[in-house]
């Protein structure tokens, strides 16, 4: 029987030193005036070129990323393969959006799938295309693509071939790519080019996923369309669920701009949301292979059970499971164990590039109700359970 509350399968990868410390680090970013203050102190050390690495790479770094380098994260990844997970790495440098930055970016995601190629230890590739572009470009080829100048249309010519270059060599490399989901004000110009993309090179499977934020109210209908799209032009859709990441910052463009809020009101229907869009895939799982990214154990749960009233197998290869790396291991490892198949996401990228995103995960522990609190219960529980060996 699957079972989250399993503390013995969940951290069988960590020593007693690294349960210690993880209990540490999640006992200070449960306190959300600690984050905020880590926060404005990255900031303002990123912009005077202050070193962090030395409080960093012991603490989130060491929690939260793989590495620096791919070549880093192979211990990382031959860990979690002892236990039955995959990697999926992810490049998580936030640069700046100049051309150096750009191409940077560009050639690094290129290495990372050709790094995945044949290599049965990966599941998938994964990009931001906000990355590969400029913030001002995407967010009015989406809103306003009538009113790109030429200049613009130029440039966005050029964002939509390095979209198609990242997607065509994870096809030639039969690699599995996930297009991350974005703010609102960039995704029409994403959705468009993913389902270009789906078009293109998922015939005989799935290689491009689109990635819906089930937060937003008309993911669903999109999800919808997808199908019918999938049904009439003969592919299968990749999908990637997820909850939301940008709540906060959406609500405030929203007020700002003048439209209606594109997200839910309450968790609940965001909830309800989610585990709709994923029954809708399994019911239709002919048409789609399907990628669940979420910490929330009832949909997990829920995902397992559903295979099970399908008469599916543990390990189909269409359905994954997944988490990011250093959160849910007791929902990571007990489904591996399980024969579930299981990634977890593994960033990488250097100590100063990848502060950002270490800020984003100790404030998502913060903000989400009970993630902190159910992380520091399973490593409490797992400690009390070796010193009574």
């Amino acid at each position: 029987m699957l079972d989250f509350n399993n503390t013995k399968i969940a951290f069988e990868a960590k020593t007693d030193a690294e349960l210690r410390n993880a209990y540490i680090l999640f006992n200070t970013i449960k306190h959300p005036s600690l984050v905020k203050l880590a926060k404005w102190g990255s900031d303002l050390a990123l912009k005077i070129h202050f070193p962090l690495g030395w409080i960093v790479k012991p603490t989130l770094y060491k929690q939260f990323v793989g590495g620096e380098t791919l070549q880093d994260c192979q211990k990382t990844i031959r860990l979690l393969k002892r236990f039955g997970v995959k990697s999926t790495l992810d490049f998580s440098a936030e640069g700046e959006q100049s051309p150096d930055g750009i191409k940077e970016t560009m050639e690094e995601t290129l290495r990372s799938i050709d790094n995945a190629k044949d290599n049965p230890d990966i599941a998938y590739a994964v990009f931001k295309p906000s990355t590969i572009t400029t913030d001002a470009l995407l967010s009015k080829a989406s809103e306003h693509p009538d009113q790109l100048t030429d200049a613009e249309s130029s440039d966005y010519e050029i964002f939509q071939q390095r979209f198609m270059t990242l997607c065509r060599r994870a096809y030639e490399n039969g690699v599995r790519i996930l297009v991350d989901a974005e703010d609102y004000c960039f995704q029409d110009a994403i959705d468009s080019m993913t389902d270009e993309a789906m078009r293109l090179f998922n015939k005989e499977r799935a290689i491009v996923f689109a990635t819906l934020q089930m937060y937003r109210h008309d993911r669903l209908p999109y999800l919808h369309q997808i199908l019918t799209d999938a049904k009439e032009k003969g592919y299968i859709a990749g999908i990637k669920f997820v909850r939301g990441a940008y709540m906060e910052n959406e609500r405030a463009r929203a007020t700002a701009m003048g439209y209606p809020d594109p997200i839910f009101k309450t968790k609940q229907e965001t909830d309800d949301n989610f585990d709709a869009g994923v029954k809708y895939v399994m019911d239709n799982l002919e048409h789609f292979e399907l990628f669940m990214g979420t910490h929330n154990e009832k949909s997990n749960y829920r995902l397992a059970e559903l295979i099970e009233e399908k008469g599916l197998k543990h390990d189909d290869q269409r359905i994954f499971f997944a988490q990011l790396l250093g959160m849910s291991d007791n929902i990571s490892f007990n489904l591996a164990h399980k024969g579930y198949r299981v990634t977890k996401y593994v960033p990488y990228a250097s100590v100063r590039d990848v502060i950002p995103y270490l800020i984003r995960r100790a404030e998502e522990n913060t903000s989400v109700v009970g993630q902190t609190t159910r992380e520091l219960n399973m490593l409490r529980l797992e400690m009390k359970r070796r010193n009574k060996k």
